[in-house]
């Protein structure tokens, strides 16, 4: 007899301690390109991926999984940091989910899907018009015209909808209108947040934009945690609440404390300093606001990141030692950092594709013409990828680049160690290889040319 291989099913074995009947989910996809499917759990109002599906040639894919716990879950083919290509599901011990996944919505399909998300699904439904909206703009075309009629229209839905909708599972019931109400939010934010060709004034917004307030989503940390992108919502209410009050944003620590004062809830607060000190490039701006708001870090879990992002934080202070890199220059020969001892380094992280890392090469050749006969070095790494590396040499020769060269192969080991998210970067290293800056000013501004002199006359 021959035998049946099934591929369209992952099977995670994770806290089996605390579930022993597993979730059995079945999908098919109906769409023109098919990617991998992905089943994401919620942490702390982020969202994780916990399995990948690639579709199978019949479209099926599947996954069985033991539920870590009982609430909501994703599966889409998006990203975790945003609700595109992704739907909502709640999942419980035991339970069954078959569906139908099409370029703009799902389909329940079978006989066994629960309750709860027979209900989710029903909600999509109502909801779906404006989220095609909001999160698909790429190929739906809208502007606040069109999309805040069929807004208001939805949110009049939402309270009669939870009436009319009971599973019969106190915990998932008890839930619901606050999913909705957050689901509602991620929508409502999200449109004002991507590009659009025409734009709203703040008088132009409709009558729910006032509920949207931190006063109302932020007053229970537990809320937010245990909702599908509660963090990213959350985020997008606070520029909500901003504008409507005319409130400007500002840079480093004054601003921080502003987005502080927004917030009702000290839990919250802690995340949003997290958030921020994982943001610095400099010890100092990090060191400057650990101190100020430790005593926010509440949770354990706070605490252990806050623990994370210091020792992370620890490799960029002034003073410490540079990190001992190693890449070929345009001529093949390996150059490292520690070959440059004895001269103050000025590094340039760049790539041929980036329009300001490029804006930045004649201030560039002009700073190493004004530096040269002094024990500045100029080193450009460039993180292109191995595919464009004769782009590179062709623009190193066309553009007659000076300094040292380097290719650095992508985004590896040096752009994380100096959390590099951003490109053109510049820092800056005295004659030992120690820490000046790892966020110099760029050449376009006489401030660096001041720091250089500054650590040549260090002695």
């Amino acid at each position: 007899m021959k035998k049946h291989i099934i591929t369209v099913i992952t099977l995670l074995t994770t806290s089996v301690a605390f579930a022993q009947l597993p979730v059995l989910i079945k999908g098919t996809i109906d769409k023109e390109f098919i990617k991998p499917v992905k089943l994401f759990k919620v942490v702390e109002g982020d969202m994780v991926e916990i399995a990948s599906a690639q579709p199978q040639l019949n479209k099926k894919f599947g996954f069985t999984f033991y539920p870590e716990y009982e609430g909501f879950y994703a599966i889409g083919s998006g990203t975790t940091g945003s609700q595109t290509d992704n739907n909502i599901f709640y999942f419980k011990p035991g339970d069954q989910l078959e569906l139908t996944v099409s370029e703009k919505n799902y389909q329940l399909t079978g006989t066994n899907n629960s309750k709860e998300n027979q209900i989710l699904n029903r909600w999509h439904d109502e909801v779906n018009p404006i989220e095609q909206k909001a999160f698909n703009w790429m190929k739906v075309q809208s502007t606040f015209v069109d999309f805040f009629p069929d807004l208001e229209t939805v949110v009049a839905k939402a309270n009669t909808f939870t009436r009319n909708n009971k599973s019969g599972n106190s915990k998932f019931d008890s839930r619901l209108q606050d999913y909705i109400q957050w689901d509602l939010a991620a929508n409502a934010t999200n449109f004002l947040n991507t590009p659009r060709s025409a734009h709203p004034a703040v008088e132009e917004y409709t009558d729910y934009y006032k509920s949207l307030t931190l006063t109302n989503f932020a007053k229970n940390a537990s809320i937010v945690y245990q909702m599908p992108w509660g963090n990213r919502t959350l985020g997008g209410i606070s520029s909500v609440t901003r504008r409507t009050a005319n409130i400007p944003y500002e840079k480093g620590i004054a601003g921080l404390q502003k987005d502080m004062q927004l917030l009702p809830n000290d839990t919250l607060k802690g995340d949003v300093v997290l958030s921020y000190l994982a943001r610095q490039k400099d010890y100092a701006s990090y060191k400057e606001a650990a101190d100020k708001y430790l005593s926010y870090f509440l949770t354990a879990s706070q605490k252990q990141r806050a623990t994370g992002i210091m020792n992370d934080m620890a490799q960029l202070k002034s003073g410490d030692q540079g990190l001992n890199f190693s890449f070929p220059d345009n001529n093949g020969k390996t150059v490292k950092f520690a070959d440059l001892k004895g001269k103050v380094v000025l590094i340039d992280v760049w790539a041929t594709w980036c329009g300001p890392c490029k804006a930045e090469i004649p201030h560039l050749k002009k700073l190493e013409k004004e530096m040269h006969g002094t024990d500045v070095q100029v080193v450009s790494i460039s993180v292109d990828e191995e595919k464009d590396k004769a782009k590179w040499l062709k623009m190193i020769k066309d553009e007659q680049l000076g300094g040292l060269q380097l290719f650095a192969s992508g985004w590896g080991d040096f752009a994380k160690y100096y959390k590099i998210t951003g490109i053109p970067r510049f820092m800056v290293f005295d004659k030992q290889g120690k820490v000046v800056t790892i966020d110099s000013p760029r050449p376009s501004s006489p401030e660096l040319k001041q720091l250089l002199e500054k650590v040549l006359a260090t002695k």
